[in-house]
């Protein structure tokens, strides 16, 4: 049985953020679930937000749209370092000739990127959107 293409998706884009050593460099993790200490001795750290799935499919095609969130949080001071994860990810995933093994990537694309300061007034939180086509085998 071929792997969701959600799961396969997000596995693709964990790999993808925590082999780039530019984004590494600055945080100390890539979560989906984020434990007690997700900075490990670092000022940042990313973690996967919401997700949805709209199917797209044709008659002899099973396709879908899946958009995802990657979210950066940063108690660095100021926006710089929020920023340059923030430009990281997009550059890490946006129209990269990425690979899965059980589906079929048609495009990955950032949808746009937003920066501001959270509601705790200390921490820069960042927000990557994503939108990934992707057809699933017969």
């Amino acid at each position: 049985m071929a792997e969701a293409p959600q799961t396969e998706l997000q596995k693709l884009v964990y790999d993808t953020l925590r082999l780039n050593d530019g984004i590494m460099a600055l945080a100390g993790g890539v979560y989906d679930k984020v434990p007690t200490d997700p900075f490990k001795g670092k000022t940042a750290y990313i973690s996967f937000g919401p997700s949805d799935t709209v199917e797209d499919g044709a008659d002899c095609v099973t396709s879908g749209l899946h958009t995802f969130q990657i979210d950066v949080w940063s108690k660095a001071v100021g926006q710089v370092e929020a920023k340059k994860l923030v430009h990281g990810v997009t550059k890490a995933l946006h129209l990269q000739e990425l690979e899965l093994t059980d589906n079929a990537l048609a495009e990955i694309l950032v949808e746009f990127s937003r920066v501001f300061t959270d509601a705790d007034g200390l921490t820069t939180h960042g927000i990557v959107s994503v939108t990934a086509s992707i057809q699933e085998p017969d």
